[in-house]
């Protein structure tokens, strides 16, 4: 385990439950966008390896930017391109109750990477703690604002190269980017390292204080059902869209080493698509419930982020923190009330 203990955070008020997940009360909203803050409460990287993975480096130079992609998870965005390749993908419920992803990438970097879609209120928050580039095809001007406010570089097709439109999808599914050309746009304030967001460490807590758990069925809403199966062969849970393995376009499962799942607070905005239909936000400045799968075993934990620019916490209810195995993460936004969660 870390030397560095956690903030003892309140209780969550609640647990997981084994079959069918309880719907957790609460409701937190911060109004203010801020920078993250270097207020000790962080993790801290393990030497020598890449900040928000824990792998070993060997040796590569770890001082590059990151790059968050708003990445489409419709019927007509699948397979997509390059989600394996992610350090960190959050699943989030936007309009219509489908869910999109924010894939982070630093290091490793797809050669083709999409299809992208347009930003939403819940990704500054999501990408505002890697202090680095945000990109996604276009949005309504105040999240384009929320972006740039929370410290991100915003890159979108009229900012300079790497995006590109591809001629065997049907727009608005065809938009992909080249994430090297988007780094390449870094500007002199964007161009350092991303602070590490999770602890690591060989002893994941989970393997180490949770049940043994072969599956986990995610409802983010009726129609967003990921599930995620532990395959010892693979050493990783393996993805899919409901009953269906999830699969990139090169015909590779999606995977994740470890999978976080925090159960939040999904409010209407005051803002509606092209369609007319209302747009939901994640609230992320908070606390809550967490479930934290790694090595087939799943530990119930609880989650705090205490501003806009600072990245979630994970600690055992007693305020140690949660350690992941080095590796990807994928982080599931469960609605609370309308999302469930099942183990088994």
């Amino acid at each position: 385990m870390p030397s560095r203990t956690a903030p003892a955070r309140r209780p969550s008020g609640g647990g997981f439950r084994r079959a069918v997940s309880a719907a957790v009360a609460g409701f937190l909203l911060a109004a203010a966008v801020t920078c993250a803050t270097d207020d000790g409460s962080a993790p801290e990287q393990v030497p020598g390896a890449w900040p928000l993975t824990g792998v070993d480096a060997g040796g590569a130079d770890t001082a590059r930017p990151a790059l968050a992609v708003k990445v489409e998870n419709s019927d007509a965005a699948r397979p997509q391109t390059g989600l394996n390749a992610a350090d960190v993908v959050w699943e989030q419920v936007v309009e219509g109750g489908i869910s999109r992803f924010v894939a982070v990438y630093h290091s490793t970097l797809p050669p083709t990477l999409g299809p992208v879609r347009s930003v939403r209120p819940m990704d500054a928050p999501i990408a505002a703690p890697l202090r680095g580039l945000l990109a996604f095809s276009g949005g309504q001007a105040p999240f384009i604002d929320a972006a740039r406010a929370a410290g991100l570089q915003v890159v979108q097709p009229d900012s300079g190269p790497g995006f590109f439109r591809t001629g065997d999808r049907v727009a608005p599914h065809n938009t992909y980017v080249d994430p090297a050309a988007l780094l390449g746009q870094a500007d002199a304030e964007h161009q350092g390292p991303p602070p590490t967001q999770f602890w690591f460490g060989a002893d994941a807590t989970a393997v180490a204080d949770g049940e043994p758990t072969g599956a986990l069925g995610l409802a983010l809403s009726a129609i967003a059902e990921p599930r995620w199966e532990w395959s010892g062969g693979d050493g990783a849970w393996l993805r899919s869209e409901g009953t269906v393995p999830a699969l990139e376009a090169d015909g590779a499962r999606m995977r994740a080493t470890n999978v976080v799942v925090l159960r939040v607070d999904l409010v209407d905005t005051a803002f509606t698509d092209s369609a007319g239909t209302a747009v939901p936000e994640t609230v992320l400045v908070g606390d809550g419930e967490a479930l934290v799968a790694t090595g087939g075993h799943t530990v119930e934990a609880e989650w705090s982020k205490e501003s806009v620019g600072d990245p979630v916490v994970l600690t055992l209810p007693g305020g140690d923190p949660v350690v992941l195995a080095p590796g990807s993460t994928w982080v599931e936004l469960v609605p609370n009330g309308s999302g469930s969660v099942t183990v088994g």
